[in-house]
């Protein structure tokens, strides 16, 4: 919704698209971009919009603003949601921490989301590695613990969501071993959550683990964690003690999965007996 609500904002506040970039410290052209939906603004850009309208980064994001019935119950409602202290939604302008925005935890409560980005505001992978698990827990929303992080880049993740990797421990998801890295995209909305879906779960009582996740939030309020190993059992997990969910785009392993043996060897008589079969019909 950014070009539209782009659109809808500058016009409320009568701006032209010079003034406005000037407020934004950005290139008059930028403007006209992002409002035809040719570009996307960088994460510094869009809080200095944020601030600008008065409103949150998610409901710059998310909520059709162009709708004016629906700006005036979002603004209504905003009005009763505690502003960001200052310090909290500075962007670092160099190799550094920032926040990503206030997103939606369960479709109700707003949270903030603490990033690293380099000196060209390009978004890092923060790894999370076993050693670090623990401390990730008091950490996560900590600007100044993310940026001690290791950090690295994949270009083949794209430039769209915010990605963090966590190393796991355990035999919970074989045929992915113990140590792997998961590279994961930060999910907002839990709601949008389909089954099955691998993630990384990181929750005040069970830590930071790696699951399918079954969305259980309508009806129960929880989600349902499902191992890929059948030794473990499902188990179910409030929404309150759950901290932050990152969806499974990548892995990144030093361990390569062992072949099935007794399946290559099923394939390899079911190929024999096609053969045979072939050849006696020729004959």
């Amino acid at each position: 919704m950014i070009n539209t609500n782009l659109k809808f904002w500058r016009r409320e506040l009568s701006l032209t698209q010079a003034q406005l970039a000037d407020k934004l410290s950005i290139k008059r052209s930028l403007i006209g971009a992002y409002e035809e939906g040719r570009a996307e603004p960088k994460l510094t850009t869009l809080v200095k919009m944020a601030r600008l309208f008065g409103i949150s980064l998610d409901a710059l994001v998310t909520t059709d603003f162009s709708k004016k019935r629906q700006a005036a119950a979002v603004l209504r409602q905003l009005q009763n949601v505690p502003a960001l202290d200052a310090a909290a939604t500075a962007v670092a302008g160099t190799d550094g921490a920032a926040v990503a925005g206030v997103d939606k935890a369960s479709g109700e409560n707003l949270r903030v989301l603490a990033i690293t980005v380099d000196k060209n505001q390009n978004e890092n992978i923060e790894l999370v590695p076993l050693k670090a698990a623990a401390g990730y827990l008091n950490g996560y929303a900590d600007q100044e613990y993310i940026e001690d992080l290791p950090k690295f880049r994949l270009p083949m993740l794209g430039q769209t969501g915010t990605f963090r990797a966590f190393e796991i421990s355990g035999d919970s998801m074989l045929p992915i071993a113990s140590g792997t890295v998961i590279v994961g995209r930060y999910v907002s909305d839990w709601n949008e959550v389909k089954d099955g879906t691998p993630c990384i779960v990181v929750s005040k009582k069970e830590g930071i683990v790696f699951k399918r996740v079954f969305n259980r939030l309508k009806e129960a309020a929880s989600l349902t964690l499902h191992s890929d190993n059948p030794v473990y059992s499902p188990y179910e997990i409030d929404v309150e003690d759950v901290l932050e969910i990152w969806e499974a785009k990548s892995y990144i392993s030093s361990t390569f999965p062992i072949a099935d043996l007794s399946l290559n060897r099923l394939a390899s008589i079911v190929l024999d007996l096609q053969k045979q079969v072939t050849t006696m019909k020729k004959a």
